[in-house]
């Protein structure tokens, strides 16, 4: 059982924030497996994601897929409980990584009201 989606937001992530680690980066492409990283789809693109809009638009698409492959589980099936429980991790990710990107797009547009406010006190 590997955690996907959690494995290739990592890799987005580290993109996104310039984090070079070549042994996380190997790490976390072993979780995902040769298949799943050459495979168009979610997965893939996620591990390419280079900004919050990316990594947002791709990881809400993985989720997507894993739901999916939920539904078409038995409810008998062993792997049932892991993958409800992914999906229950995954979700509270994406929440995290919605409200992150806001907290990014809020201190960017602060930034230039604190701007104006010194030029307003000082002005050139």
């Amino acid at each position: 059982m590997a955690c996907h989606e959690i494995a290739a937001l990592r890799i987005g992530m580290m993109n996104v924030l310039g984090i070079k680690d070549e042994s996380v980066i190997e790490h976390e492409k072993n979780e995902i497996g040769q298949e799943a990283l050459s495979n168009p789809g979610p997965i893939r693109s996620l591990t390419t994601a280079n900004n919050f809009e990316d990594l947002i638009r791709f990881f809400e698409a993985s989720l997507t897929d894993l739901e999916q492959k939920i539904a078409s589980l038995k409810p008998s099936d062993p792997q049932s409980g892991y993958y409800t429980s992914l999906l229950i991790l995954t979700k509270k990710v994406e929440l995290d990584l919605k409200n992150s990107a806001n907290s990014f797009k809020t201190l960017y547009l602060d930034l230039e009201e604190m701007h104006d406010l010194v030029h307003e006190i000082y002005p050139s």
